[in-house]
């Protein structure tokens, strides 16, 4: 059972699983490079499975710095659409705090400038960009939590964590600051 909190409207999903596997969600975001390339860890998964289409599509739209965001369709997904983010490398881009919120605050700006109802974020810039878990799911969620009030179109925004050890932590994170004293 996913843990739930809803903020004006807007219902936060906390689960376990793969983000390429997320059927119920208009939009899915990739945690992508700079040049939008098929890459590793999410980008390569998200690439793989929405086949040739999402590299001829992107190749125009590269390349992107850390904090922004791009719009794609879903290719072979079961999404429509795909919301590539370039997440800050922890240590180099700087400041990495700034940047990570920009990517999740430009990410829900294209859900709601495309009216997309449901999107599934995965933990972005903690695999290989080096970014500590903890303080960038509070990141996440806070700028979730900051920016739920202004949302429209978007109704469900969806955290994918790939294990167990991050669920938690993120889990953690949205108890504390949905909490009166946080």
């Amino acid at each position: 059972m996913p843990m739930t909190h809803t903020v004006a409207g807007v219902t936060i999903e906390l689960l376990q699983g793969n983000i390429v596997e997320q059927p119920d969600v208009e939009a899915v975001v990739n945690a992508a490079n700079a040049q939008l390339r098929t890459g590793g860890g999410v980008a390569g998964a998200i690439h793989r499975a929405a086949g040739p289409g999402l590299v001829e599509e992107t190749r125009p739209l590269a390349p992107i710095h850390p904090g922004e965001a791009v719009l794609t369709g879903g290719h072979d997904l079961p999404n429509a659409y795909v919301i590539h983010v370039l997440g800050p490398v922890y240590g180099r881009d700087e400041p990495s705090d700034e940047l990570l919120g920009a990517g999740y605050k430009n990410a829900l700006r294209r859900a709601e400038e495309n009216g997309i109802s449901s999107v599934a974020f995965p933990a972005i810039s903690t695999g290989a960009f080096g970014f500590p878990t903890a303080p960038a799911a509070r990141i996440a969620l806070q700028t979730t939590l900051d920016a739920a009030p202004a949302l429209d179109s978007v109704s469900l925004i969806r955290f994918v964590l790939f294990d167990q050890s991050d669920l938690r932590i993120y889990e953690e994170a949205l108890s504390s600051l949905r909490s009166p004293n946080a």
